[in-house]
C-alpha cells in the first residue's frame, strides 16, 4: 500500500492506494500548533493498517509558514569581504515606482550578524585570495556570543569553485558541531549574487525548524509502526528523502501545492489532454499553473511575498511556475478601509473557520456564500450551525452596509472571489502569450470545482475536468511522482562550435553528479532518466529563456536544432526573434528522475443504471442571471461512465461540489472523471 498526506491551511488530506489499484481518501483538520499531529490524526482516521504501508509521501507547508510568519531561527551570514550588504542593497528595480516612502524588504539577517572574511575567487573559479582561517576563528567566536542557531555561507563565485565554502563549513563544524550550516553551493550553483545569498540565508533560517519537524514526524510514524519508504514532496514536482529534506529544506517551500499541478499533468496525459490549466482552491488560497504540451513549467525566478507593493524575497531553487493568491473557501468577506467589499486574503482557517463550521466564526466567508446560495449543502458539514446563522452573518456584515438583499450580498462575495481568481488565471495564460481556448481546466481542491465553470466561461476555456476525489487531488498527485533532483550550473558561453567541447564536458560532469545522488537513494541505473534544459539569450541581453535541449554529445547539428527552438520560444515570450544574432548559453539545467513504482488507474465498469437514479435531491440554487432555480443535485458516487446531463445542476460529493451552469453540460469518462463542456 502507498499513502500520501498533504497539509493545507485548513485540512490535512490523505489518499491511499492498495496493490489492486483501489483508492481511498480521508480528511482531517490541520493542526497549526503541531502539524505532524494532523498527519497522524488523518492516518488513524483512515483506519489503514499502517504495517501494510510500503511507501509514505508527504507534502508540507512548514517551510513557507516559517518564512512568511518569521518563525525561523536566529541566523548569521559569512560572506566575502566587501559583500556584507548585498542583502540590504538587493535589486534596484522596485514594484511601487512612484511611492517616495518605499522601503526595500527587510533582510532576514540583521547587519550585526553579517560578517566578512578575506577570500576571493574570480568568475572562472580561480583563487585570487586564499581563505583567512584566523579571521574565521574570530568570527565564529563572535557568533557564539550572539547565541545564533544557524550560519549561512555565501562567497563570491562559489558556484564556480566552492572550495572556500567547504573549508569554512568544515572548520565551523569542527568547533561548533551542533550548529546548522548551509553553504551556497549546496542549494544553488547558479549565478546572481544577491539571489544566491538570500536563498542560502533562507535555507539556514528554516533548517533547524525542518529538521525538528521531520524528526518529530518520523518518530510519530515509528510509533504507528509505519516502516515503509518515506519521501517528502519538493517544489520542483518530485520527491526527496527525509534525510535530504533536512539538508536543503528550502526546496520544500511549495511542497504541497505543486503536487496537484504534477497530478494534473499525469491526468492530462491519461486523457489525451496535453494543454492543461491546473486550478486548485483550498481553504486558504487559490493556486494555478499552466501545462503546455504536457510539460510542467519550472522556474528558478521564484519569490515569496512579492506583490504590487513589495519586491519580495528571491529563492533561487527550481519551483513549479505557480501563481498563488489569498482566496479560498475560508477567505473572509469584509468591508475594507475605503468602504469597498473585499474577499481575502485573511482566512478563517479551520479554527474558528467559516460560520458554517459552528466553531464560533462570526465573519462570512466564500464557503458561507456558497452555502447560502444553495451551491453547497449543510448536510455535508459536521456542524451545529444553521442556515439562519449563515444568512444573519452575511446580512449584518455585508448586505446591510450596502443596502443589498442577502442574496445579492452572497453572490457579490462569490463574484468578487471569482474576479480575484480570474486575474491569477490570466497571469499564467494570456499574460504569457497562451490562448486559453486551446486549454482544458483541471479543477481540484475543496473549492476548485465550485468556481471552475464560471471562471472557464470568463476565460474562454472550452472544458473543465473535475477528477475523482478532487478535494484531495494534491495528495493523489504525490502518489504519481518520481524522485527528482535538479542540477543547475552557470556556464556563460557562446552557443557555437568553438565551445562544444566545454559544454559536453560540463554535461558529463553534471550527469555524473546526478547519477551519484540517485544511487544514494537506492535507484539503479535502469530506473534513472535525465532530461536537459538550458537558459539561453541573445548576446547582449540580460534575461534568458529556458528551452529543452537534446541529450548526448552535442555537435553542429545539435546547435542548429537548439537555435531553432530558442528563436521560437523567444518570440513566444517576447514577441520577436533575432535569427542573425549570436546566442549565449547561461545555465545548464539537468533534471534527473529516479523511477518509483506508481499505481495504475483502473477504468470503472458501469452497472447499466439510469442517470435519474443518481439524483439525490432537488433544491433551490441561486444563479447570478436567473435568481433562485429548482436544481437537480446528483450524487457523484452514483454517476457512471457515459452518463451525461445539461445544466443547471450540481454534482455533489462529501467534500466538494461541481456547478454546471445553464447552457453547459457534463459527462463522466471511463475513469470516473467529470467533464463539463462550457
Amino acid at each position: 500500500m502507498r499513502i500520501a498526506t498533504d497539509i493545507g491551511g485548513t485540512f490535512t488530506d490523505l489518499v491511499y492506494v492498495d496493490e489492486n489499484g483501489n483508492f481511498g481518501t480521508k480528511k482531517s483538520d490541520t493542526t497549526p500548533a503541531n502539524f505532524e499531529e494532523g498527519v497522524i490524526n488523518v492516518i488513524k482516521k483512515s483506519g489503514i493498517n499502517t504495517e501494510s504501508i510500503d511507501t509514505f509521501i508527504h507534502g508540507t507547508t512548514i517551510i513557507i509558514n516559517a518564512l512568511t510568519e518569521r518563525k525561523g531561527v536566529k541566523t548569521a551570514l559569512i560572506t566575502t569581504r566587501g559583500f556584507r550588504d548585498v542583502l540590504e542593497i538587493a535589486r534596484g528595480n522596485r514594484p511601487d515606482l512612484f511611492n517616495i516612502r518605499y522601503e526595500k524588504p527587510k533582510p532576514f539577517v540583521e547587519r550585526y550578524l553579517r560578517q566578512e572574511v578575506n577570500e576571493r575567487v574570480n568568475y572562472k573559479g580561480e583563487v585570487l585570495t586564499p581563505l583567512d582561517i584566523k579571521e574565521l576563528k574570530s568570527i565564529v567566536e563572535y557568533f557564539k556570543k550572539q547565541n545564533i542557531d544557524a550560519i549561512a555561507i555565501a562567497y563570491l563565485h562559489a558556484y564556480q569553485n566552492p572550495t572556500h565554502e567547504k573549508q569554512t563549513a568544515e572548520y565551523i563544524q569542527s568547533v561548533w558541531p551542533e550548529l546548522a550550516v548551509t553553504c551556497s553551493y549546496e542549494v544553488t550553483k547558479e549565478w546572481r549574487e544577491y539571489e544566491r545569498t538570500n536563498t542560502t540565508v533562507l535555507n539556514s533560517y528554516v533548517k533547524p525548524i525542518a529538521e525538528s519537524y521531520v524528526n518529530q514526524l518520523g518518530k510519530k510514524l515509528n510509533e504507528l509502526k509505519l516502516d515503509g519508504k518515506r519521501y517528502i514532496m519538493q517544489s520542483n514536482g518530485g520527491t526527496t528523502s527525509f534525510t535530504q529534506a533536512k539538508q536543503t529544506p528550502i526546496n520544500l517551500v511549495e511542497s504541497g501545492p505543486v503536487a496537484g499541478i504534477y497530478g494534473a499533468s499525469i491526468l492530462g496525459k491519461l486523457l489525451g489532454e496535453e494543454n492543461i490549466i491546473a486550478f486548485d482552491i483550498g481553504g486558504t488560497t487559490a493556486k494555478c499553473s499552466l501545462i503546455s504540451k504536457s510539460e510542467v513549467k519550472i522556474t528558478t525566478d521564484y519569490y515569496i511575498e512579492k506583490n504590487e507593493k513589495s519586491a519580495g524575497y528571491p529563492i533561487k531553487v527550481p519551483v513549479v511556475d505557480i501563481v498563488e493568491i489569498g482566496n479560498g473557501g475560508g477567505s473572509i468577506a469584509h468591508i475594507n478601509d475605503s468602504g469597498s467589499l473585499q474577499v481575502g486574503p485573511q482566512s478563517a482557517g479551520s479554527t474558528p473557520g467559516p460560520v458554517a463550521y459552528g466553531r464560533g466564526g462570526e465573519n462570512p466567508t466564500t464557503t458561507d456564500a456558497n452555502l447560502f446560495t444553495g451551491r453547497l449543502s449543510l448536510a455535508n458539514f459536521n456542524t451545529k450551525s444553521s442556515m439562519e446563522e449563515i444568512a444573519k452573518a452575511i446580512q449584518e456584515k455585508i448586505a446591510k452596509p450596502f443596502s443589498l438583499s442577502t442574496e445579492e450580498a452572497a453572490v457579490g462575495i462569490i463574484r468578487l472571489a471569482n474576479s480575484n481568481m480570474l486575474n491569477a488565471l490570466k497571469l499564467i495564460s494570456v499574460r504569457k502569450g497562451y490562448d486559453p481556448r486551446e486549454f482544458s481546466l483541471i479543477a481540484f481542491g475543496g473549492g476548485g470545482s465550485l468556481h471552475a465553470s464560471a471562471l472557464a466561461k470568463e476565460l474562454g476555456v472550452k472544458k473543465v475536468i473535475v477528477p475523482i476525489a478532487s478535494s484531495v487531488f494534491s495528495a493523489f498527485g504525490m502518489l504519481m511522482t518520481d524522485l527528482r533532483y535538479d542540477f543547475i550550473k552557470t556556464l556563460v558561453n557562446k552557443l557555437d562550435t568553438d565551445h562544444i567541447d566545454i559544454m559536453n564536458k560540463q554535461w558529463e560532469s553534471i550527469e555524473k553528479e546526478a547519477q551519484i545522488q540517485l544511487e544514494k537513494q537506492g535507484i539503479e541505473s535502469s530506473g534513472m532518466l535525465f532530461h536537459r534544459m538550458a537558459d539561453l539569450r541573445y548576446a547582449g541581453q540580460e534575461h534568458t529563456v529556458k528551452v529543452n535541449v537534446p541529450s548526448g554529445a552535442w555537435n553542429s547539428n545539435s546547435l542548429d536544432e537548439i537555435a531553432t527552438i530558442f528563436h521560437e520560444e523567444h518570440e513566444k515570450n517576447y514577441t520577436f526573434k533575432l535569427e542573425d544574432k549570436a546566442i549565449e548559453i547561461v545555465n545548464m539545467h539537468l533534471v534527473s528522475f529516479g523511477h518509483v513504482e506508481k499505481p495504475s488507474l483502473n477504468k470503472i465498469k458501469g452497472t447499466g443504471k439510469k442517470i435519474e437514479e443518481a439524483v439525490k435531491e432537488i433544491r433551490n440554487v441561486y444563479f447570478e442571471e436567473n435568481g433562485w432555480v429548482k436544481t437537480k443535485v446528483y450524487d457523484r458516487d452514483l454517476l457512471e461512465p457515459g452518463m451525461e446531463a445539461e445544466g443547471p445542476l450540481i454534482v455533489e460529493e462529501p467534500t466538494a461540489a461541481s456547478i454546471v451552469y445553464p447552457n453547459q453540460k457534463f459527462f463522466i469518462d471511463e475513469y470516473g472523471n467529470l467533464h463539463i463542456k462550457i
